[in-house]
């Protein structure tokens, strides 16, 4: 098997967690990290063997198969569309872009390309999940009657916190609904099997104003997104779906939480039980599904690594979603369907309609 060349440009929290699991892919090779400030010493702290501070240079010396964009979210399109022009398949954190014609843009010079695109929304490669997904569709939980759940942080819940996904030149109209809503609107779909069609929203700003420190001085900055989204969308199955998507909810770091509603079964997973899958019955005893490869689905087994009883949490699912993009360049393809720039740019146009209704008061239908 030949090895497969990375790349990773960004080499933030999310950055050296691809280099992370990368090296826990078999046949990938990471041989360059991109960061604007000391990316030889940053490259050096993550053992990478090289640091460039320009992603051109970088993809014309090293030549990597895949580059992996970590960067704010108003530069993905550029880095992306000078990865296909030279031949590189291209993995973009989420949310794809600041808005749906950006991401557009992308999917359009992805296809010409006829290269390997993807979108890192990891979520799918839970076993829980996964599972969730083949149960539902073999019918075991029925017709599907509603989605609910949601994705809360307290990161930025002080005065004092400040992120450059707060503004929205940066990051794009909306924070929460694009930074971690994306993930809770793509797993949604994922296992359900069904697309949102109409969206209804609402944006709370808490603290409009925040403080950055400057030289020891604090200084005032007005936020222009969200700090959290209360959202209900129907889907094109006949479901209808809710959740709370916030970054002030004091005391949940990272929870992010699906319900489904089923004529004959709910289900519930939530990310603080990672590897449990409750199950809902009306009249027999309700059922706790644990990560076992002898006990799930034939098609979930392949994504679990690790015996009953042995934790796979965010890493792996990283990992997981990793081996399935390279294994599609390489020419296989995947038993999970990983997230492409297709799926990329419906999410776009479902949170730009749910900005679009935010600040109309009205249901939007998503084209």
């Amino acid at each position: 098997m030949a090895r497969l060349k990375a790349a990773v440009i960004g080499s933030g929290f999310i950055g050296a967690a691809h280099v992370e699991a990368l090296k826990r892919v078999s046949g990938v090779d990471v041989v360059a990290l991109v960061d604007i400030m000391d990316p030889q010493c940053k490259a050096e702290e993550l053992d990478v063997p090289n640091g460039f501070a320009d992603y051109r240079e970088m993809i014309e010396m090293t030549k990597p198969d895949c580059i992996h964009i970590c960067t704010p979210n108003n530069t993905h399109k550029e880095i992306a569309m000078y990865a296909f022009e030279h031949g590189v398949n291209v993995i973009c954190e989420k949310p794809m872009a600041r808005n749906a014609g950006e991401a557009a843009e992308m999917l359009t010079a992805a296809k010409a390309s006829g290269l390997i695109h993807a979108v890192n929304l990891h979520n799918r490669f839970y076993p829980a999940n996964h599972q969730l997904r083949n149960m539902i569709q073999d019918g075991v939980l029925g017709k599907i009657y509603g989605v609910h759940g949601g994705y809360l942080q307290d990161c930025f819940s002080q005065k004092t916190d400040f992120n450059w996904r707060m503004l929205s030149e940066n990051g794009g109209n909306t924070r929460v609904t694009s930074d971690i809503g994306s993930h809770w609107i793509d797993l949604a779909e994922y296992v359900t099997g069904s697309k949102v069609k109409e969206v209804f929203a609402e944006f709370q700003t808490a603290l409009p104003v925040r403080k950055i420190n400057q030289a020891g001085k604090l200084k005032d900055v007005q936020v222009d997104t969200e700090d959290t989204s209360y959202v209900t969308v129907r889907f094109d199955n006949g479901a209808v779906g809710n959740a709370v998507f916030s970054q002030v909810y004091q005391g949940s770091k990272n929870q992010t939480t699906i319900k489904v509603s089923g004529s004959e079964i709910s289900a519930e997973w939530d990310s603080e039980s990672i590897s449990e899958l409750k199950l809902g019955y009306r009249n027999e005893p309700n059922r706790l599904l644990t990560k076992d490869r002898t006990l799930a689905h034939p098609k979930t087994a392949p994504i679990i690594s690790y015996p009953g009883g042995h934790v796979e949490g965010f890493p792996d699912a990283f990992k997981q979603n990793f081996i399935a993009i390279y294994g599609a360049i390489r020419g296989i393809k995947p038993t999970n369907p990983y997230a492409t720039f297709e799926d990329g740019l419906h999410q776009m146009q479902v949170i730009d309609k749910m900005c679009e209704s935010a600040k109309t008061g009205r249901w939007i239908h998503v084209d």
